[in-house]
């Protein structure tokens, strides 16, 4: 009739914390602050070529 799988383990706790420190931190606020000033004089500098060449 119907199978029943059984449920998957749960990691151990060591096992978690090492999952959890293989990934990278957050980005810290300054670089957030670094890529949003990147992508404003991306968007001048695109204005004013726009401008100056019309």
């Amino acid at each position: 009739m119907s199978e029943r799988h059984p449920a998957p383990e749960s990691p151990s706790d060591s096992e978690a914390d090492a999952d959890a420190q293989r990934y990278e931190p957050p980005p810290g606020v300054g670089k957030l602050l670094g890529w949003i000033l990147l992508f404003v004089v991306a968007a001048v500098v695109v204005v004013l070529g726009g401008v100056y060449l019309t």
